[in-house]
C-alpha cells in the first residue's frame, strides 16, 4: 500500500493531464541515461497543432496507472520517478524515456569520471554556490536513482523522496536568503533617508561648537585682562599702604618727642594736666 500511495502521488504530480509547454530544440546531454527518442504519432501531432492554433500549449500524454490488484513494475516506477523529456525539433515532436537497461558495476566508475570531466569543462566552482555544480550533481543523483530503481523499486522511491526533501530544504534556504536580502535593502534605504537629517544635525552641532570655541577664547581674554588690571590695582594699593604706614610712624615719633619736651618744662609740684593730642591721619584717630 505504501508503494501504491507513493506511485499515486508521483503520477498525480508528474504524469497526469497537464497543460505544459514543450521545449524547442533538443535538450542538452545529461549524465542521466536515456533511450533513443521516439517520434510522436500523426494524431498526437495534430492534437498538439490544434492546441497551439487555439493559443494553448500542447498536452502531455497521460500515463495509465497499473490495476489496483497488481503491484507496479520497476519500469512503471522508473517512468513515474523520472518522467520522459519532450521537445520539438524541425516541427517534429520527440519523446525520450530514461533507459531501462540494468546498470553494470563499471557504469558507476564511468559516471564518476564523466562527472569530473563535465565539472572541469563547464568550469564549475569547487565550493560556494554554483548552479552548474548543482545541476551536474542532480543529474548524477538521478542516474543513481535510475540504477537503484531497476534493481529495487522501493529503494529508488526512497532515494527520490530524499532528493525531493533536499530540494525543498534548498528552496527554503533560497527563500530565506531572498527575504534577508530584501530586508537588508529596505533597511539600507531607510538608513539613507536618515543620513541627510543626521548630516544636517552634524553641521548644526559643528557650527555651535565653533561659536562656543570663539566664546571660550573671548572669555579667556577677558579673564586675563581682568587679572592684569587687578594685579596693577593690588600693587598701587600696597604702595599706598606702605606710604601711609611710614607717615603714621613719623607722626608717632613726633608726638613722643613733643610729650617728652613738655614733661621736662613743667613743674614737679604742680604737675600739669595731661593734654590730649589728637592726630588725624588717613582716617585714623590716635589719642595720647
Amino acid at each position: 500500500m505504501c508503494i501504491r500511495d507513493s506511485m499515486g502521488q508521483l503520477f498525480d504530480s508528474k504524469t497526469k493531464y497537464t497543460m505544459a509547454s514543450i521545449a524547442e530544440g533538443k535538450p542538452r546531454d545529461t549524465l542521466l541515461k536515456y533511450d533513443d527518442p521516439i517520434e510522436s504519432t500523426i494524431s498526437e501531432d495534430k492534437l498538439a497543432q490544434k492546441a497551439i492554433s487555439k493559443g494553448l500549449p500542447p498536452m502531455k500524454k497521460k500515463t495509465q496507472l497499473p490495476p489496483l490488484e497488481s503491484k507496479p513494475s520497476n519500469d512503471d516506477m522508473l517512468n513515474a520517478i523520472l518522467p520522459p523529456r519532450e521537445w520539438i525539433e524541425s516541427n517534429i515532436h520527440y519523446t525520450q524515456y530514461v533507459s531501462h537497461k540494468p546498470a553494470e558495476r563499471d557504469e558507476m566508475v564511468t559516471l564518476t569520471k564523466e562527472l569530473d570531466k563535465r565539472l572541469t569543462e563547464r568550469q564549475a566552482r569547487d565550493n560556494g554556490i554554483c548552479p552548474i555544480r548543482e545541476e551536474l550533481f542532480s543529474q548524477s543523483f538521478d542516474e543513481i536513482i535510475r540504477q537503484v530503481t531497476l534493481n529495487s523499486a522501493e529503494r529508488g522511491l526512497l532515494l527520490h523522496r530524499v532528493k525531493d526533501e533536499h530540494k525543498m530544504t534548498i528552496a527554503a534556504y533560497q527563500t530565506l536568503y531572498q527575504s534577508a536580502v530584501v530586508f537588508g535593502i529596505r533597511k539600507h534605504i531607510q538608513s539613507l533617508h536618515g543620513i541627510n537629517e543626521l548630516q544636517h544635525r552634524i553641521d548644526e552641532l559643528a557650527v555651535k561648537k565653533f561659536n562656543l570655541k570663539q566664546k571660550e577664547i573671548e572669555l579667556k581674554c577677558k579673564i586675563d585682562a581682568i587679572g592684569k588690571k587687578n594685579d596693577e590695582k593690588k600693587k598701587i594699593y600696597e604702595k599706598m599702604q606702605i606710604a601711609e604706614k611710614d607717615a603714621l610712624v613719623h607722626q608717632g615719633n613726633e608726638v613722643r618727642e613733643f610729650l617728652a619736651n613738655n614733661k621736662d618744662v613743667s613743674s614737679p609740684k604742680q604737675p600739669a594736666k595731661p593734654q590730649r593730642v589728637y592726630c588725624l591721619c588717613s582716617r585714623t584717630l590716635f589719642q595720647y
